[in-house]
């Protein structure tokens, strides 16, 4: 429960300014999305709704909510968590997030995997349970007939459905995705073993993509394809079984474990990539982490620039959100000995995020992704271009 942008809510995080609330003047994701949509990339703001405090934190401040509101938070392992069967606590969480949606021009929220915690244990390797007795004593003696493990379920689940409802009240066009843990329960005759992420973490992933109550979905499938249990192609197979609402699914993937074994390859990311373009379902992928891009692990630069990623690409279109008529633009053609320019101008009041220019020479059609703070592009005349066509293309990737 910190904060890596200005909040009124939230104090600022220690790992930005070295001291948890410590105040100051720079706002982080204000920059992010002022620099990132100049460029064309679209920005999804990142919240762990329920935990509150990590261990490598070594100040807390007066206004953390550990100290402001303590009966809301319990300690759990290393770690200080919310608890989500406390009303308040969804409240509290919800109005975190809505304060973003409302003050910054985000495109999406995202929610991690952390809801119950992963399960602790003591000395013994037993499970220790997490501390919501005082909650499940005032739900059963107001009647509630739900066992316990039901009961956390469908607290996570009216929370995931409150957000989801907010965001979309606020802003329409905000898109609402939650990256699971990537198995929702074991099935052994598909040949899918692992963490039980719906006994375990409560956590009812499946329920969220079969209602429609997310816009994507990122199941986390860090495995290889090789791997015996938690195959990466046999697991997005199944999670695309599950898409009744034909949301979409950008799996998870682990460029982070290159490295970790000799089936695990910056070949084997691409392979992934390759296979989540199969199908009109999965169209995208979700790299943890950006680390791994930077630091080029295992040659993956190279590998991807080359084998999936050697051509633009706009983001699949989210055609149940409903949105104003988008118009092409007004284009402007000139030629000289060097070059022939296109020049356009937008029409109409819903302004595109991107512009795509498609052109016609002797060898086929082409195309570029442009930015939307692009509105022009100067093409080779040794191209002999017979024609140019430009289409504004708005942040849910509907195109004029």
């Amino acid at each position: 429960c910190d904060a890596l942008y200005k909040s009124d809510i939230e104090p600022w995080s220690e790992f930005l300014t070295g001291e948890m609330g410590k105040v100051q003047s720079f706002d982080p994701l204000e920059f992010i999305i002022a620099e990132a949509h100049k460029r064309g990339i679209l920005v999804h703001a990142w919240f762990n709704p329920y935990r509150a405090l990590h261990p490598a934190a070594k100040t807390v401040s007066e206004n953390h909510i550990s100290k402001r509101r303590p009966e809301l938070v319990r300690k759990y392992g290393k770690y200080l968590w919310l608890d989500p069967s406390d009303r308040e606590v969804q409240d509290y969480s919800l109005s975190v997030v809505a304060d973003v949606v409302k003050r910054y021009d985000i495109d999406g929220v995202h929610f991690d995997d952390y809801f119950y915690p992963y399960a602790e244990k003591d000395a013994s390797g037993a499970k220790i349970e997490f501390p919501d007795d005082s909650n499940w004593q005032k739900y059963e003696t107001s009647g509630g007939k739900l066992k316990r493990d039901d009961w956390r379920r469908k607290n996570v689940n009216d929370f995931i459905e409150l957000v989801g409802r907010e965001i979309k009240r606020l802003k329409p066009e905000v898109l609402y995705g939650i990256s699971p843990f990537g198995i929702w329960q074991p099935f052994p005759e598909k040949e899918i073993a692992g963490l039980n992420a719906y006994a375990e973490l409560y956590a009812d992933s499946r329920k969220w993509l079969r209602d429609g109550t997310i816009d994507y979905l990122a199941p986390q499938l860090y495995w290889e394809t090789a791997r015996k249990g938690q195959s990466f192609p046999v697991l997005l197979n199944w999670w695309k079984s599950q898409n009744a609402k034909n949301r979409h699914i950008w799996a998870g993937i682990a460029p982070y474990r290159i490295g970790s074994n000799a089936n695990f390859t910056a070949e084997e990311i691409a392979n992934q990539i390759k296979l989540t373009k199969n199908s009109t379902q999965t169209l995208g992928a979700i790299h943890f982490s950006f680390k791994s891009l930077r630091n080029d692990l295992g040659g993956i630069q190279k590998v991807l620039g080359e084998k999936v990623y050697a051509k633009d690409a706009l983001i699949p279109q989210s055609d149940w959100i409903k949105t104003a008529k988008l118009f092409a633009p007004k284009v402007k053609i000139t030629r000289d000995e060097k070059f022939v320019r296109a020049t356009w101008t937008e029409r109409g009041a819903r302004k595109a995020f991107w512009f795509v220019v498609y052109a016609k020479d002797k060898n086929g059609w082409s195309y570029s992704v442009l930015p939307a703070a692009e509105k022009s592009i100067a093409l080779s005349a040794d191209r002999k271009i017979e024609k140019i066509i430009v289409a504004s293309v708005d942040r849910l990737g509907n195109e004029s």
